[in-house]
């Protein structure tokens, strides 16, 4: 738990190690003794800061359109990452790592807004039903066809 002031409360048992960190900061690494008499510890841990120096990088940008589009065309990308590319963008692929990858933060806020927003709209009267609905079935139909509903194996 914390607080405003950066005031942690954290469980540990006797002998554990914790790591302090924070991005612009050095890390710590402090252990817990284990010949602590009581059951509290109390560390008050001040962090240095850090400072890392990148490189220099300097953007220049074409000076025109048609020098641009020539050096993008004549770009060579090496056979290897073509075909990485095809497989990253195959169909399959990505339904694979749709099911599987965790969705991030902002996929699950947009959801959240989508569905809190439909609530509101039909708020006060019954929602649709798309028994009736063609495109509906259509697209249950296509999704029967691609073997959405077949029970996954777990091996």
């Amino acid at each position: 738990m914390t607080n405003e002031q950066g005031v942690f409360s954290i469980v540990v048992l006797k002998g554990d190690t914790i790591r302090f960190s924070c991005v612009g900061f050095k890390d710590v690494v402090k252990p817990i003794p284990t010949d602590l008499k009581g059951n509290q510890y109390n560390v008050i841990q001040l962090l240095v800061t850090d400072t890392n120096y990148l490189p220099a990088t300097i953007l220049k940008p074409r000076p025109t359109r048609e020098q641009f589009e020539r050096d993008f065309v004549k770009i060579y990308v090496p056979d290897d990452m073509l075909e990485i590319a095809r497989q990253n963008t195959n169909e399959q692929t990505r339904r694979v790592l749709m099911a599987t990858l965790p969705k991030d933060g902002q996929e699950a806020v947009n959801m959240q807004l989508r569905q809190q927003a439909t609530k509101y709209y039909y708020q006060g009267q019954q929602p649709p039903i798309n028994l009736f609905n063609p495109m509906a079935w259509a697209d249950f139909i296509k999704a029967w066809k691609r073997g959405d509903f077949k029970k996954q194996s777990s091996y």
